[in-house]
């Protein structure tokens, strides 16, 4: 079969369009997979992006408005064959933190977001990632999913009116528990139940095997597709209830409401928003969004390449992270033309386009055609659907993602990273920017202290061996210095001789250089010498083009004791100088 560049018309469009890499193999099989997957994906999306849109603060609508786009970018530009794009919960949380529940905010924040993780794709900048900690991802997440649920409550109980600050909306909730809708609570508590079950059954249910009778193989996919698609039927049942009441002529329970019916016009996104009191101009909303510029497209990236890597490792292929980064950017770019609110992957769909056995990024084709024809068609129905049913769908799928193991793992792998989940985790419960950036600050400056303080192993005896555990950057020089200051020169018979054991330095910096020719100076005014040894080549070329004076350096730890065991027997062994040495060096290196 033809590799991805034979089957290619057009050289290097296989890197750029990774569509073009499975499109020309694609088979009946295939297609039969990938149209189950998508209307089964599809089925959950549709009631969770009517949901996830309460979370943003926005009017349901949008929710559907931004659930399309990225299924059709992604099946073109998507290097995974499992990952859809769409809301989730926690980028609707972070929505409704720095778009004010205001749709003009939303969409434009939609949009800067795709073009900074689109530029971020172009320049390869997805390392930037990598400075997320996982306890800070951890600590968010779990944090979210508190919020997320507890935001919720209020629609389980029927309250209006409650604030969307945490604190001030667990103390509203518990002061006016009073006042819940007895219909609300009941129905948002069994369709809680019953969610609840068909995940557990879902979870024990075994594989059917293909040498079972045909029934036993029909009733696994009967039970398999009702779990799977819990939250629609769930959504469907309780929309049957409330319109059940509404035609006895008594309504108990508190509806959706209208929703307009349509697609989205095809539109730029509003780069200003008229006010009461005049015009919101471009750059005021831009000061207004602040660091959910910076916060939401990196959220959005660091979930969709953490998901396409954990199912790409799971159904052994590959992605490329950084045409994630471009395809992403493309779906929030575009989304915004169509009125849609952030995007990311979501994980709980993505394990239900898996499980479903999809077979290329074309089933998202179907769950994409599926959302239109929602927009089109239903959304006269979903007037009915009472929000105390998307409530329970919005905790049933956050709720697994606190993760109450971390903390316990952390305390017995490595107590030091429960500092960084913790400060994030207790500050997003204040506000969201601040409990990552806090965290990332955290995680930062242990970074930091772990260079500037490196592990420093001193062997002691008539020459003293002096071993750093790591590179030598420039924090690091003044605790190398005290290291080797504070055992030569309190000795009470110091050593003549100081060994630098270098073998585990890979890199140095002109500081650290500057600090060393300092320590050599203090250490001859002190009678002392200090030579280096098993010198990497890299850090070896930058000693050398310092020159600096009295340096000294043997291939071996061995070689260096016996020149300073000579020299301390008086017979002074030859140093290996920068010209004697420089034949060790390989080609390239030698200035």
């Amino acid at each position: 079969m033809p590799g991805p560049r034979q089957c290619c018309p057009c050289p290097g469009g296989w890197r750029w369009l990774p569509a073009l890499r499975w499109l020309p193999r694609y088979s009946l099989a295939w297609l039969q997979l990938d149209l189950m997957a998508g209307l089964t994906v599809g089925l959950t999306v549709v009631p969770q992006a009517l949901a996830y849109a309460e979370v943003a603060g926005l009017p349901l609508q949008y929710g559907l408005y931004s659930s399309f786009t990225g299924c059709f970018v992604y099946c073109f530009l998507g290097t995974a064959k499992d990952v859809t794009l769409g809301p989730t919960a926690i980028m609707s949380l972070l929505v409704s933190s720095y778009a004010f529940h205001e749709p003009v905010y939303a969409v434009l924040l939609a949009f800067l977001s795709g073009c900074i993780q689109l530029a971020m794709g172009l320049l390869h900048l997805g390392f930037l990632l990598d400075f997320i900690s996982c306890p800070v991802i951890k600590g968010f997440t779990s944090a979210a999913s508190i919020t997320i649920s507890f935001n919720q409550v209020k629609n389980i109980l029927g309250l209006q009116g409650i604030p969307r600050q945490f604190f001030l909306q667990v103390y509203e909730t518990l002061r006016r528990i009073g006042e819940t809708r007895a219909g609300d609570a009941v129905l948002g508590l069994a369709c809680l139940a019953a969610l609840a079950g068909l995940q557990a059954m879902k979870s024990r249910l075994p594989r059917a095997a293909g040498a079972e009778p045909l029934a036993a193989r029909v009733s696994y996919l009967i039970v398999w597709t009702t779990a799977t698609a819990r939250n629609a039927l769930v959504v469907l049942f309780a929309g049957l209830v409330a319109y059940s009441f509404q035609v006895m002529g008594s309504q108990p329970l508190t509806l959706t409401g209208s929703i307009p019916r349509g697609l989205p016009a095809f539109r730029l996104p509003r780069f200003s928003m008229a006010a009461p009191n005049g015009t919101v101009p471009f750059r005021s909303m831009v000061e207004d969004m602040g660091v959910g510029l910076a916060v939401v497209p990196l959220m959005g990236l660091l979930e969709t390449i953490a998901i396409a890597k954990a199912f790409a490792s799971q159904n052994s292929y590959r992605i490329d992270p950084n045409q994630e980064l471009l395809a992403l950017g493309f779906a929030n770019i575009l989304g915004s033309f169509v009125s849609s609110y952030p995007i990311t992957g979501s994980f709980g769909r993505t394990a239900v386009n898996a499980q479903s056995g999809v077979c290329t990024p074309a089933g998202g084709l179907v769950t994409g055609t599926l959302v239109l024809l929602s927009l089109a068609y239903l959304t006269s129905l979903f007037y009915y659907i009472p929000r105390a049913a998307l409530a329970a769908v919005i905790i049933s799928a956050v709720v697994p993602m606190f993760d109450a193991e971390i903390f316990r793992t952390l305390w017995r792998v490595k107590r030091l990273d429960l500092v960084p989940l913790c400060v994030t985790f207790l500050l997003c419960f204040w506000e969201v920017q601040y409990g990552i950036v806090a965290g990332v600050l955290v995680s930062g400056i242990l970074l930091l202290y772990s260079i500037a303080r490196p592990p420093i192993k001193v062997l002691e005896g008539d020459v003293l061996v002096v071993q750093p555990g790591s590179s030598l950057h420039f924090p690091a020089v003044e605790c190398l210095r005290d290291a080797i200051c504070s055992r030569a020169l309190a000795a009470p018979s110091p050593p003549r001789s100081i060994i630098l054991d270098c073998h585990h330095i890979s890199s140095i910096d002109y500081t650290a250089v500057v600090g060393l020719a300092e320590l050599l100076q203090e250490l001859h005014n002190h009678s002392l010498s200090l030579a280096f040894c098993s010198v990497q080549d890299t850090v070896l070329q930058v000693l050398l083009s310092a020159d600096l004076e009295g340096f000294q350096h043997f291939p071996s730890l061995e070689e260096a004791e016996r020149a300073a065991g000579a020299e301390s027997e008086g017979g002074r062994a030859a140093p290996f100088t920068s010209t004697s040495q420089s034949s060790l060096l390989p080609t390239g290196l030698i200035q």
